[in-house]
């Protein structure tokens, strides 16, 4: 089951928050279909949160189309976006811990990460799409 954590200094919404981390346990395959999501109760409590909150970013997934509420019972996975890359990403994670560790032991603080690894994605996939382009 996920377990929400909130960025206070983030400057995304609450709600949308959740919906983010939810759309990430899909993609990597945390969640599956048929998985249920934590009570609205429960993540209200555990993130000192008001229900309404928790309620609109389940809401938002719904209209997705990714989960889907069964009165009295609980919300539940409907569909995954885990990609055909799925198999592929035990290894990556492996290797992304390793450089995480080596990040950190180098002094690099989560936010000197965070900005190392979008900056270092915008200039790859800019240098991807130049490539494709015809001369």
């Amino acid at each position: 089951m996920i377990e929400f954590v909130l960025d206070s200094r983030s400057k995304v919404n609450t709600y949308m928050q959740l919906v983010q981390q939810v759309k990430q346990a899909l993609r990597v395959g945390l969640l599956m279909p048929g998985d249920q999501l934590p009570k609205v109760r429960d993540v209200a409590q555990s993130l000192a949160i008001n229900p309404n909150t928790v309620l609109k970013a389940y809401r938002e997934l719904e209209i997705e189309g990714l989960v889907g509420g069964r009165p009295g019972v609980g919300t539940f996975v409907t569909r995954t976006l885990a990609g055909a890359s799925l198999p592929n990403q035990a290894e990556l994670r492996e290797d992304l811990v390793a450089w995480l560790h080596r990040a950190r032991s180098a002094g690099l603080t989560p936010e000197d990460v965070t900005a190392l690894v979008e900056t270092t994605m915008r200039a790859a996939l800019a240098d991807e799409a130049q490539q494709k382009e015809p001369a």
